[in-house]
């Protein structure tokens, strides 16, 4: 017996406003288009677009996955976004760069989102001997 595969039909989207969340590690780098209620548009990570291990990191990855998500963004309307960091890595400086080649979309705000440790756990006491 065969069994039928669901096809989900894609909505009619219309989005001016966005917002791109960049999060990058010391080994990949994760981007995602929002709207301005924080629901996911489109989004992936750099593993995707084909580059394996460390290249993943690279300000490369993340200029290349911009512009795939950006690409796709203009087609349903995309004018103007915010970007929100979130992390410490090398993609930054690809971000920004994907951005100026488009230009096809204005940036509102740039926000700085890493968390900073503050305080902590105790450190561990010494011993007696």
């Amino acid at each position: 017996m065969a069994v039928r595969k669901r096809v989900k039909k894609k909505k009619d989207i219309k989005l001016l406003n966005g917002v791109l969340h960049v999060r990058t590690t010391s080994n990949n780098t994760i981007v995602t288009l929002s709207d301005e209620q924080w629901n996911k548009i489109f989004g992936s990570g750099t593993g995707n677009l084909g580059f394996k291990w460390a290249k993943k990191s690279t300000p490369y990855a993340a200029e290349m996955l911009t512009k795939q998500i950006l690409q796709d963004a203009s087609g349903i309307g995309l004018k103007t976004i915010g970007i929100i960091f979130k992390g410490v890595g090398m993609a930054r400086d690809g971000i920004f760069k994907a951005i100026n080649e488009l230009s096809s979309v204005d940036i509102n705000y740039i926000q700085e989102a890493t968390p900073i440790q503050f305080g902590g756990c105790k450190r561990k006491r010494p011993k007696r001997n």
